[in-house]
């Protein structure tokens, strides 16, 4: 019995030895508001150059918005406090000075989802430069963890898109607050109400080109709009209709959607002959499997309001896009 009892006794130390080796640490949930950025910064360098440094390259103005709107909302927080919840929040930017220059990604420090770039310098230039030389990677990085946490929310009710994915070929996950407002062969028009206007989404396809130059391309992207919008985007005049407004510089880049070329244009639309204008987000996906362009776009409309929140919202569901094989 004595013998059974060693050998018992032996098992249990051996498994929980075993547990130990394989538990793994146990990390809170993070927590924030959508493009809150947690920036870890005493208060003293916060005044100085390197806190001027933050707010024009990070926490810069989104384009393409009619009122400047940061592209994240900084909170800044002294070392001395950043212990316990405040650890928990989703992004973080953490300033050391003292320490060799450099800029440091991290996934999940403190909790998770959560995302962290920590960067340091031996003086204020060397901070201020390691910020400028890698504003895009950290604006990346942040803005890739909040459409991820975006799209997770949105997940929890979702809109039923099965007649557009049949008519389309792909997949989107949008929240079931939207509704369809218009449907007409491979065109669909859907929205969704806020307290003072409304967001909205369209979608549509065209033939695909080949050989298409970038300078060609943005031009055709403005026409093509203007169309739709005469065509489907009529205002609340006999005659008025959604067009682009000439006055404000539309911003052209390439990028990526559902894993394919993408063509990127942002801007200000405006209602012929009436007061309405809001930002408008605009994507050509290169299709080429299908010999098409597969053309995303959304709009708000939100007078008297913060828009930024509205365009993320948007990007989210479009960054959720996929060609279906």
């Amino acid at each position: 019995m004595k013998l059974y009892l060693k050998a018992f006794c032996l098992l249990l130390i051996l498994a929980a030895c075993n547990d130990s080796n394989t538990k793994q640490v146990y990390k809170p949930q993070s927590s924030g508001n959508i493009n809150d950025l947690s920036v870890v910064i005493d208060n003293d360098l916060w005044n100085t150059s390197v806190g001027e440094t933050i707010r024009s390259t990070i926490g810069a103005p989104l384009y393409g918005l009619p009122q400047d709107e940061p592209q994240f909302t900084l909170r800044q927080i002294p070392s001395s406090v950043f212990s316990g919840f405040v650890k928990n929040t989703r992004l973080i930017l953490k300033i050391r000075k003292g320490i060799a220059a450099a800029t440091k990604f991290y996934k999940d420090p403190y909790a998770s989802p959560q995302r962290m770039v920590m960067v340091s310098g031996m003086t204020n230039q060397e901070i201020s430069e390691q910020l400028m030389t890698n504003q895009d990677k950290i604006v990346k990085a942040f803005k890739r963890q909040e459409v991820q946490e975006k799209q997770r929310r949105t997940k929890k009710s979702l809109f039923n898109s099965t007649a557009i994915s049949k008519q389309l070929g792909i997949n989107i996950q949008f929240p079931s607050i939207y509704r369809l407002a218009n449907q007409s062969d491979n065109f669909f028009w859907l929205r969704r109400d806020t307290k003072t206007g409304t967001v909205n989404l369209l979608l549509y396809t065209l033939p695909y080109t080949e050989n298409t130059t970038k300078e060609a391309l943005a031009k055709r992207v403005i026409k093509v709009r203007d169309s739709i919008g005469k065509q489907y985007i009529s205002g609340p005049v006999d005659g008025s209709y959604m067009t682009t407004e000439k006055a404000y510089t539309p911003f052209f880049g390439e990028t990526k959607v559902a894993n394919l070329n993408s063509f990127e244009t942002k801007s200000i639309w405006q209602v012929k002959d009436a007061f309405m204008s809001g930002p408008f987000i605009n994507y050509w996906i290169e299709d080429k499997t299908n010999g098409r362009y597969l053309i995303v776009e959304g709009f708000v409309y939100a007078p008297s309001v913060g828009k930024r929140d509205y365009i993320f919202e948007l990007e989210a569901i479009i960054q959720s896009i996929s060609i279906k094989q």
